[in-house]
């Protein structure tokens, strides 16, 4: 138990970072749809940054996981693997950002967003700066220095949120005459109603340039290095890892790319095309709760895990995780789902709420997804990352094809389903995989049942409609906590006592 401790204590540092910067972040989708009051317009924000994911798997090309795996194998020659793959990730970074930027004109007018070549430009160097910044980050993770990790990200965030107030809220208002009408032509100046939502991408990069000032100390000691021998094992390790998140990356952003090109004319009343995908694009952020989850989880287990694999118990110690990581993952996505209706008042514009019945769909996609992570490692541990690549493949081709088939009969609910549907495959190919190769001894049962009677009560309680938001609210509080608590009956046993005294006095 000391062990899954440790686990729980580095996840939920890490996690401090993603949930604090995910709540900041929160505030800048009712910055952004109230701003923008027609969903078309952060359309082309929505689009551009489903590619900014797939090129940041492109630069960085698995060199962060090659990293955490020879590091952790040769302590002694950590520095040499660090220099290896940072200067690899530099080059690719140069390279492709130049092309990038060279090409930017015509990039904007096939994606048919002309006049947005800036935007382009923009996110050449945003991805540029988060490649060269991830093995800095990975060193961090390795060396247990996750304070420092967390204060850096939450610096970057605070930056960005702080810069999309000053340009959209304060600057905007100062050229409209609002207030301070001395500095009118200093709001005009600094505010353009033409850039509009390239000013999200503009903030974006000033705060991702901080990076390399405030990882300062991280970068000491690196030195420009090619050597042959080292890049060629990290690389034979490191290319399954990189069709691994290719695929991994159309898996999830697949959706993005397709909803504007294949919706139907017409398929929403008094909606274009560029509305729905504004729409499902600012629906897909309230699900940000189980990806944060998920991705605070991955910072701790990677080095955790890799740091584990030699030891005889690491399989009951899967389980054990595993377990765990359904409870925890389970609770949240019933109390966002129960409650989506006021979370969506709150958060989004009035335009942008017809969306919100994918909302539980996308948190569920990608609970499925963080078990598919969980159950990643053994292939990780064992070396077979062909098999990852095999199975990601596998999901991105699935999600591809139910687009294409359900988004011309069921607009953005279609994309939602693809998601779901791809990630279930996905955790069931992995799980019988690894029951060939490494097998571990997961309780199956346990968590199909949390996970089934979780979908019985979101799925039974949407059929229940009160006006009232507050009685609504008190009405699916009460739900979350009855079922909290059944949990807590089911596995009363499994509980340190500790912590059972504690709820026992509270109780």
């Amino acid at each position: 138990m000391s062990v899954l401790k440790k686990l729980a204590s580095e996840t939920a540092l890490y996690g401090v970072s993603s949930i604090l910067g995910r709540v900041i972040y929160w505030f800048l989708v009712p910055l952004h749809t109230y701003v923008f009051l027609r969903p078309g317009e952060l359309s082309s924000n929505t689009e551009l940054y489903s590619w900014v994911a797939l090129f940041s798997v492109v630069y960085t090309f698995g060199m962060e996981t090659a990293f955490f795996r020879f590091a952790n194998r040769s302590p002694q020659h950590r520095q040499d693997y660090f220099n290896q793959s940072l200067t690899a990730i530099a080059l690719v970074s140069i390279v492709f950002s130049g092309a990038l930027i060279v090409l930017a004109p015509q990039i904007s007018e096939t994606l048919d967003y002309p006049g947005e070549s800036s935007n382009i430009i923009y996110l050449a160097l945003i991805v540029a700066i988060d490649a060269v910044v991830a093995i800095p980050f990975a060193r961090l993770r390795l060396e247990k220095k996750a304070k420092q990790f967390v204060k850096i990200k939450i610096i970057n965030i605070i930056i960005n949120v702080l810069l999309n107030v000053f340009f959209l809220l304060i600057c905007r208002d100062i050229a409209l005459g609002k207030y301070l009408p001395s500095l009118q032509s200093l709001g005009a100046f600094l505010y353009r109603p033409e850039i509009g939502p390239g000013y999200i991408f503009i903030a974006n990069l000033i705060a991702n340039a901080c990076f390399l000032f405030l990882l300062r100390d991280t970068f000491k000691g690196f030195k420009i290095t090619w050597k042959g021998p080292l890049f060629n094992e990290m690389w034979v390790y490191a290319y399954p890892i990189l069709i691994l998140g290719l695929a991994g990356t159309v898996n999830q952003m697949a959706d993005r790319w397709f909803l504007r090109h294949l919706l139907p004319a017409g398929f929403y009343p008094n909606l274009t095309s560029e509305d729905a995908l504004g729409i499902y694009g600012s629906c897909y952020k309230l699900s940000v709760f189980m990806s944060l989850a998920v991705q605070s989880f991955k910072y701790a287990a990677d080095p955790f895990f890799f740091s584990q694999a030699e030891d005889k118990n690491a399989p009951h110690l899967l389980a054990s995780v595993m377990k765990w990581f359904v409870i925890v993952c389970v609770v949240l996505w019933v109390g966002v789902s129960l409650n989506v209706d006021i979370i969506g008042h709150y958060m989004l514009s009035k335009a942008y709420r017809v969306g919100l019945s994918v909302v539980p769909i996308l948190l569920l996609a990608n609970l499925f997804l963080g078990v598919y992570y969980n159950l990643a490692f053994w292939f990780k541990l064992t070396d077979k990352t062909q098999f990852g690549t095999l199975i990601t493949t596998v999901g991105a081709i699935l999600t591809v094809v139910l687009n294409i088939l359900l988004i011309p009969t069921m607009g953005y609910m279609g994309c939602a389903w693809a998601f779901l549907a791809s990630s279930v495959v996905m955790c069931a190919m992995c799980y019988w995989l690894g029951e060939k190769y490494y097998p571990v001894p997961y309780q199956l049962g346990s968590a199909l049942g949390y996970i089934g009677s979780a979908a019985v009560l979101v799925y039974l309680s949407s059929w229940i409609t009160i006006s009232n938001v507050w009685v609504s609210f008190v009405y699916h509080l009460a739900l979350c906590l009855v079922y909290f608590l059944g949990i807590l009956v089911v596995e009363r046993d499994s509980i340190p006592l500790k912590i059972r005294r504690k709820i026992k006095i509270l109780g």
